[in-house]
């Protein structure tokens, strides 16, 4: 198991692992979240089972964990790969060919990644799970006074401002690129690296990577331009 925590490939593996399972947590949360276009009643109902019960708070302390392990590697891993290169590291490269900018971006990327998440915990679950933790059932959304499990009230209030939707937008991007470079060459690491099978992987990790952003970015806009056309709904 050592060669698993100190070597090079098992630090690797790890990211892998820990990067596949956020993206099929992406997932969910896209679907969860589109279930709020579909219809307010039923999104609340999800946000109540996933509220401060115990397997939601288990589950949260888990994908905390898995975003830890996933960005500390790639840290450790980056700084590693810079110290290999030594003063090559502070020459001006032009990119190789074949190489995504992805690729060599992707610390940049998990870090604009990591900040947006930042803002969407203040918003959501600081004010949504944390609430209902410290034994409160009401909590201040503007001028409005909601239900921590009324989730569909957060994302009314949040999404109609203009500040929050290009924030979340440009969120969106970033975690496409990230995704999109991320997913197959996790896959890569993990063995299913030959030929054929890569190509496909890679087709697959950007049709995995805008479905997410796709939706996540559609119930934002669709949600602020309600607002705009109907500001009490």
């Amino acid at each position: 198991m050592s060669w698993l925590l100190k070597s090079s490939i098992g630090k690797k593996l790890i990211m892998s692992i820990t990067g596949i399972a956020l993206v099929l947590f992406l997932l969910f949360h896209a679907a969860m979240n589109f279930t709020a276009v579909i219809s307010e009643d039923a999104y609340n109902t999800i946000c109540a089972l996933l509220g401060a019960n115990w397997y939601a708070v288990a589950g949260t302390g888990a994908l905390g964990a898995l975003v830890a392990i996933h960005f500390i590697y790639a840290l450790i891993l980056t700084i590693q790969n810079r110290k290999a290169r030594g003063s090559d590291s502070y020459a001006v490269n032009v990119r190789p060919k074949n190489v995504e900018w992805a690729s060599q971006n992707m610390l940049v990327l998990g870090i604009i990644v990591i900040g947006f998440m930042v803002l969407h915990l203040s918003q959501f679950w600081y004010k949504m799970m944390f609430v209902e933790l410290m034994g409160h059932h009401e909590v201040q959304l503007g001028d409005t006074v909601v239900s921590p499990q009324d989730g569909a009230a957060f994302i009314k209030y949040y999404f109609s401002q203009t500040w929050v939707v290009i924030a979340y937008l440009v969120w969106y991007v970033a975690l496409w690129f990230h995704i999109s470079h991320g997913f197959w060459s996790a896959i890569q690491t993990i063995g299913w690296n030959n030929l054929v099978w890569m190509n496909r992987w890679k087709v697959a990790s950007q049709i995995v990577a805008t479905l997410i952003c796709l939706i996540f970015a559609f119930v934002t806009i669709y949600f602020y331009v309600r607002h705009l056309w109907c500001p009490f709904a």
